[in-house]
Formats: structure tokens, sequence, C-alpha cells
């Protein structure tokens, strides 16, 4: 997925002022005056971090970013608030809802490395429930082969500390390589 970042704000000269800030870091900036608007353009476009004002007109900014981590729980959530909404903007911190959280007016290099802070830790989310798939896997496919050889898992060691493999005979081996074969085939097939 590409870094894209989608701007929540319904005033102009704020969406013109994070545009501007972000404008060399290599991000697809996404914009949005109203949170409704929000969640269409993320079922559309998928987005890494979402960095939306509190106090917009209809729905709140801690209301949307709570819905955005419902409904896309992945994205990395931000918020801005420029008013004495503050106490709200660190309920919705102390509650998991928001990543991170900017009085407007904000530092524009604090906000930038945020940001990048934020397409990292979306990144390695994403890394982790990538590897712990495989994992998942090749516990399920190492459980087959205990079920299929009972004891073949299981190690041992020699009095030099040395793992001892316990003997299998030529056809077992075989069968291993042919039902290892078998299920690669089907993997890389899917």
């Amino acid at each position: 997925m590409e870094n894209r970042v989608l701007l929540v704000d319904d005033e102009a000269n704020v969406l013109s002022a994070i545009r501007r800030a972000l404008y060399e870091e290599p991000v697809e900036l996404l914009v949005a005056e109203r949170a409704e608007d929000a969640l269409k353009i993320l079922e559309k476009y998928p987005c890494k971090v979402v960095i939306s004002d509190e106090r917009m007109p209809g729905m709140k900014g801690a209301e949307f970013l709570c819905k955005v981590k419902e409904l896309f729980p992945g994205t990395v959530r931000m918020l801005l608030t420029g008013y004495a909404s503050i106490d709200a903007a660190m309920d919705a911190v102390n509650n998991g809802e928001i990543y991170r959280f900017f009085k407007k007016p904000w530092d524009d290099h604090e906000l930038i490395m945020a940001i990048r802070s934020a397409l990292e830790k979306y990144d390695l989310q994403e890394e982790n429930f990538r590897l712990l798939a495989i994992v998942r896997r090749q516990a399920q496919e190492i459980q087959e082969i205990e079920n299929k050889y009972p004891g073949i898992t299981r190690l041992e060691k020699d009095r030099d500390g040395s793992i001892a493999v316990p003997l299998i005979t030529e056809e077992e081996q075989e069968e291993l390589l042919r039902d290892w074969s078998e299920n690669r085939a089907q993997l890389d097939g899917k």
C-alpha cells in the first residue's frame, strides 16, 4: 500500500498549511472537510494515517477517529485541536483511539516526524501480521507432519549436546518430500 495520508478538517487554510508542510514528503495526501466524506474516502482508498481536526460540523474528530478504529483498525489515527477540547483529545489518547495529538498551531517539523513515525508504525504492524500468518501456517504444517509421523518433530540431544534426529526409512523420506512438494505447489498456486 502506498504511503497515503488522509487529512480531515473543515478549515481550508489548515488543509493548505499541512499540504505545504508535507510537500516534500513521499506521501499521497487525500483531503476531506467532513468526517462523513472522510469515511467514504477510506472505503475507496485505504490510508495508512488519518489526521483529523477535533471540532468539525457534524461528527467530532475523536468520535470520527473512534469510527475509523472500528472500521479500519490498522489505520494510524492522529488528532488536531485548537480549542478547549484538550480534555476530549486526552481521553481519546488514553482510550487508544489515537496515536498522537497536536494542538493548533502545531510545529511543522514535529508533525512531519509524527507522520513518518505513524507510517513506520503501520508498516511494522503489517509486517508483524504477515510474519504471524507464516508462523501459524508453519506450525500447522509441523502438526500435520507430526500427526502423520508421530514423534518425528520431537528433538533429542546426544551426549555431546547435538540434536539427534530419529532415523526414518528412505520410503518415509520420499513420502515426506512428496508431501512437502505437493503442499508447496498448492501454496504457491494460491
